[in-house]
């Protein structure tokens, strides 16, 4: 046990296991929506729904044993949210390529992620973020979480007079609600587990609401569904041609913002992150981030990302691998009890969702916002980041406005030549994609 302590990086005299398990099982619990809807989106390419599924619990469970056991961070991964819906939305069904092209643009994009991170570039446009954009990064990615949970409930709405409006008051939203309150609570309580204990409580709650659904003949073990209908299906002929070139460099840019985006907004204010604002271990992060994506194009499904609501878990006090590796434990029984978590409506972990967007908010106190040329770039990005509803765009609009109006206003001295590069590419992308 010892031993393995030491290679998720857990400290029995300053962690408590019961915490890091608790927090392992909270970060299960906020994202494991992901195994119910990654499956129907990439179901509308063609692609067999339930190996799918396989492919996305597996892909899962082997991003999260990296992170634990390469990273010893508490984080977890799975195919991306918005990633995914490009894939499907975009890539095969807007462009026109098969869903086989589309796997093999995921597997070269998850390549290039080893070699970038291999070759410390991809660490190098990592440490190009100036400070004041990582606070804004961590609460921008607060007020996402929270969008995300109160939109997946229907709290939130859309409207085509106003864009988005507060939604009728039906019983998911009702349940959401309640999560909210109760989550508040209980923390406020100081009750250790409190978010998991309000996802419970939710679920349960939901029965007599219609929210939780209980199939009659209900047998909560299944076998796993087989993969072969997606496994190793590449069409590398595909990608032979410049618009395929420009989609994986997008995929790059969309993983890379995406997953430094979250490991720095959820270490903020822990000591996983410095007084410089940079994630401890982040090279062998963004490593286990690129294996993943491979991995899971090689099972079948899209991109592999480190996943925004493991702040869920690291709200709970996880510290460590362990709680990565509780949650890849998880998402291997899940390929087993599918029928029970699947029972888990998403509007039950609304309240966990939106209280983590509390906790990360406490950053923007730490952005200078006295300095314009440093406060609007933070803005930019906390607000492009719901509006946009993608945490690369949020970050990559704040990065392109800071070295603007720093290059503009003839302090151009204070931004690093990576991050004239970087801001060089990513308006690159933006011309291309007119």
């Amino acid at each position: 046990m010892q031993a393995l302590y030491r290679l998720v990086g857990f400290d029995p005299t300053k962690y408590k296991l019961r915490t890091e398990l608790l927090a392992g099982l909270t970060t299960f619990l906020t994202m494991s929506y992901i195994l119910a809807v990654n499956p129907d989106i990439l179901s509308t390419t063609g692609m067999d729904k339930g190996a799918v599924f396989t492919a996305t619990a597996l892909a899962s469970a082997v991003g999260t044993l990296l992170i634990a056991f390469l990273a010893k961070l508490p984080f977890a991964q799975a195919p991306s949210m918005g990633i995914n819906a490009f894939f499907a939305f975009t890539l095969v069904m807007g462009m026109g390529y098969s869903w086989q092209a589309g796997l093999a643009a995921v597997f070269v994009e998850g390549v290039i992620f080893i070699l970038l991170t291999a070759f410390n570039i991809r660490e190098q446009i990592v440490r190009c973020i100036p400070k004041n954009l990582r606070f804004a990064i961590s609460a921008g990615i607060g007020f996402f979480i929270a969008f995300i949970g109160l939109k997946n409930a229907g709290v939130i709405v859309a409207n085509e007079a106003t864009f988005v409006a507060l939604g009728p008051f039906t019983p998911t939203a009702i349940l959401a609600v309640i999560g909210i309150i109760l989550s508040g609570v209980l923390m406020t309580l100081r009750v250790r587990g409190a978010l998991f204990y309000s996802i419970v409580l939710c679920t349960i709650i939901g029965i007599p609401l219609g929210v939780t659904q209980i199939p009659d003949s209900f047998i909560p073990v299944s076998l796993p569904r087989s993969l072969a209908p997606t496994f190793l299906q590449f069409d590398f002929k595909a990608l032979l041609n410049m618009d395929m070139a420009l989609t994986i460099f997008a995929l790059v840019f969309m993983d890379i913002f995406n997953t430094v985006g979250t490991l720095i907004g959820a270490a903020a204010k822990t000591e996983m992150m410095d007084s410089e604002g940079n994630v401890k271990n982040i090279k062998q992060a963004m490593m286990a981030d690129a294996l993943a994506t491979s991995i899971g194009a090689v099972c079948g499904t899209s991109t592999v990302t480190t996943f925004v609501e493991s702040g869920a878990g690291i709200a709970e006090g996880g510290r460590t691998g362990m709680t990565a590796l509780s949650t890849a434990v998880l998402f291997i029984l899940a390929l087993f009890l599918s029928p029970l978590f699947l029972l888990i409506p998403s509007a039950a972990t609304t309240g966990a969702l939106v209280l983590v967007g509390v906790l990360m908010l406490s950053s923007i106190q730490d952005i200078d916002l006295m300095d314009i040329s440093e406060a609007l770039p933070s803005f930019i990005t906390v607000l492009t980041m719901v509006l946009t509803y993608n945490i690369a765009e949020g970050m990559a609009l704040g990065l392109i406005s800071y070295t603007l109006v720093k290059l503009l206003s003839g302090q151009w001295r204070q931004v690093s030549i990576t991050l004239y590069i970087v801001s060089a590419l990513l308006i690159l992308r933006y011309i291309l994609s007119i």
